[in-house]
């Protein structure tokens, strides 16, 4: 049975600039390439979500403008409930990626109409979010907006899951109704204090999450994998799989919509859905751009089955 997914998030037109390394300042520097693709952590997420078989509505805003409308027209092509993304005054979206020989990149984000939307919006998509199995978000909307999300998912019984992107302070109303969080290490030392470089470090800042009201955690690692821990007890570090990385850019939204497309409500299959979701990513850094990389169920299935 596939699982119910709504994401509250972010829509971006990205656009992609190839460079051999991150300028100095005062430097110019060639480029190699430029390319147009969607993004936008929140439609990353969905989309990945959507290509593992989950049933996705998306809750956003875009602008009046023809960013708005391919970001729709993206959204609807992997069958996703579009009906809860408003069109607004501001400006859809846009993101600016520096993507390095190297595959890392750095990234700089127009809010626009991701900014713009209010809290009716969650009001209005009640039904949708009652009708989920998990509600997701990152912070690339209103804090507001994301706290009366899940303030409501809370009261319909629908889990949780926060990626704290870009990191910033949780308030205390919000950390009550998350379920499970998934920083990167960057977030993770943001949000505790705690510099993470290893399983130990790992275990003390997923701790010190926990200890402020957060059930589940899972502290993604890049190369090194993801690392998880319970409100119980249980917890491990599960490898990346080894592969060369041409362009991380959607690499950590791939995870997280893979994630939640296998996750059981309970949250008993935590380990079996970090692995689905780590072959996923590790199928998605092998590929240039964001949406254009995200793996379908099938793709992942197989590299999961061959040896």
């Amino acid at each position: 049975m596939s699982n119910k997914v709504t994401v509250l998030g972010s829509l971006n037109v990205d656009t992609i600039l190839r460079i051999p390394r991150l300028p100095q300042p005062g430097e110019t520097l060639k480029m190699d390439d430029i390319g147009v693709a969607g993004g936008g952590k929140g439609a990353n997420q969905a989309i990945s979500a959507a290509r593992s078989k989950s049933h996705v509505t998306f809750i956003g805003g875009v602008g009046n403008d023809v960013q708005g409308e391919m970001m729709l027209k993206l959204l609807k092509e992997d069958g996703i409930n579009i009906n809860n993304v408003a069109k607004l005054n501001e400006g859809t979206g846009q993101a600016f990626i520096l993507l390095q020989e190297s595959g890392e990149n750095s990234i700089v984000i127009y809010g626009g109409a991701n900014q713009a939307i209010k809290t009716t919006v969650i009001q209005n998509a009640m039904n949708d979010i009652k009708d989920s199995d998990f509600l997701v978000a990152q912070f690339e909307t209103p804090l507001e907006v994301t706290n009366e999300a899940f303030k409501l998912a809370r009261e319909l019984n629908v889990k949780t899951i926060l990626n704290p992107a870009p990191a910033t302070d949780i308030l205390d109303e919000l950390k009550k109704n998350i379920d499970l969080i998934i920083p990167n290490e960057t977030e993770a030392e943001l949000l505790t204090g705690i510099k993470v470089v290893d399983e130990d470090t790992c275990r003390q800042a997923a701790d010190k999450l926990i200890d402020q009201g957060i059930n589940n955690v899972i502290i993604t690692l890049g190369k090194q994998g993801a690392y998880y821990k319970t409100k119980d007890g249980v917890c491990e570090l599960v490898p990346a799989f080894k592969v060369k990385a041409i362009d991380t850019t959607a690499a950590g939204d791939t995870f997280i919509g893979a994630l939640v497309s296998k996750l059981d409500t309970s949250f008993s299959n935590l380990r079996e859905a970090i692995i689905y979701a780590s072959k996923a990513s590790s199928l998605a850094v092998q590929r240039l751009g964001a949406i254009p990389s995200i793996p379908y169920k099938d793709d992942v299935e197989k590299q999961l089955n061959s040896k």
